[in-house]
């Protein structure tokens, strides 16, 4: 998990949300669920599978029909994801990364906020905001 010794700047929090993002899009999901301070992913993929995929076929704009588990079993999906922009709380400790896929912004967005542990600062997270 990414810690820092002291609160981190909002461009720090921000890459390290960029870097979580880019390991879903590799299909690096362990990875991913060791730099920030949150369970598995399992929750989030399927929130912007959702989101992404599932939303885009309803709106017509993908062929074909899509296998209940297809989400799980080919991660490709998740490479045509990207961070559209960020949106801080007025305390700073909360972020929502806003979120596209196939260059359109999707519904679902992605929580996270900075905290203190025993070991350091850290970005916990993501929920997923609807």
């Amino acid at each position: 998990m990414k810690t820092w010794t002291e609160r981190p700047a909002k461009t720090d929090v921000e890459a390290a949300i960029c870097h979580y993002l880019g390991l879903l899009r590799a299909g690096k999901t362990l990875e991913a669920e060791q730099l920030v301070d949150h369970p598995p992913v399992r929750h989030v993929l399927k929130s912007l599978w959702d989101g992404s995929v599932v939303a885009c076929a309803d709106a017509g704009e993908a062929s074909g029909g899509l296998a209940v588990d297809e989400w799980e079993q080919d991660l490709s999906w998740l490479s045509e994801l990207d961070v559209a922009d960020f949106h801080w709380g007025h305390t700073g400790s909360h972020v929502y990364a806003e979120l596209t896929y196939r260059a359109q912004t999707i519904e679902v967005a992605l929580g996270f906020w900075v905290t203190c542990t025993d070991a350091g600062w850290v970005v916990a997270g993501p929920s997923t905001l609807w």
